[in-house]
């Protein structure tokens, strides 16, 4: 589908959280694209999952509005029409296991934070730095056997790129403002290679017109 016969509206909260790989998707392919914030909970029941974010694509051919839900479903949609994931299912699928992986790296920390022990606290702390650990390993890894390019696959801003970049700035960022140890679990275990992803994506000519609420994840992970 081409970009100029359609537009698009995404709904949440004004924060960075689970929206922000899907903004800088629609940022990087260059399509028309509003931010909408509902009043919460007003607007609960009027969102499909009774949540957000949720992605109203509009086109001008009078044809209905197309509606999804869910961060990660939204980003792959995204992804797969303006092709920052590639067509083969095969090398798709290397990509997503990355957002993947962080989700569950997400999920772990959410837990510690929302347990009432201290005993699960602590469990879900050591998971969470656990499997951040291996997060961090797999990305590294990718990053260093594309050249350490700053780029995860190939040569081009990728899926793999944006979701890499939404996780620290979700971390470091947006967690950090109410756990503010969180930077500095995550920050002593980047590695250069990283380090660089954050730099190249936010400078690429594709994200540079993205204008975060976090401000600059590259600012944050050299400080």
């Amino acid at each position: 589908m081409s970009s100029s016969n359609v537009s698009y509206t995404l709904r949440y909260f004004d924060i960075v959280g689970l929206a922000e790989s899907s903004r800088i998707l629609l940022t990087a392919a260059g399509v028309e694209w509003t931010d909408e914030h509902p009043e919460w909970p007003q607007e609960k029941s009027n969102q499909p999952h009774g949540r957000m974010p949720v992605l109203v694509e509009k086109s001008t051919d009078d044809s209905p509005d197309f509606v999804i839900c869910e961060s990660s479903n939204i980003e792959r949609y995204l992804a797969r029409t303006y092709g920052f994931l590639p067509a083969d299912l095969k090398q798709a699928a290397l990509q997503e296991q990355i957002r993947d992986l962080s989700t569950d790296v997400i999920a772990l920390f959410t837990s510690h934070i929302h347990c009432k022990s201290e005993d699960d606290k602590t469990e879900f702390l050591t998971k969470f730095e656990g499997l951040l650990e291996t997060l961090i390993k797999v990305q590294t890894k990718l990053l260093k056997d594309n050249g350490n390019t700053g780029r995860m696959f190939g040569d081009k801003l990728s899926y793999a790129d944006i979701v890499t970049y939404g996780f620290y700035m979700t971390t470091l960022v947006s967690f950090a403002k109410f756990r503010a140890e969180i930077v500095d679990i995550i920050k002593p275990k980047l590695t250069p290679e990283l380090v660089k992803l954050i730099s190249v994506v936010e400078s690429d000519p594709l994200v540079v017109k993205h204008k975060s609420r976090g401000g600059s994840l590259a600012a944050v992970v050299s400080a």
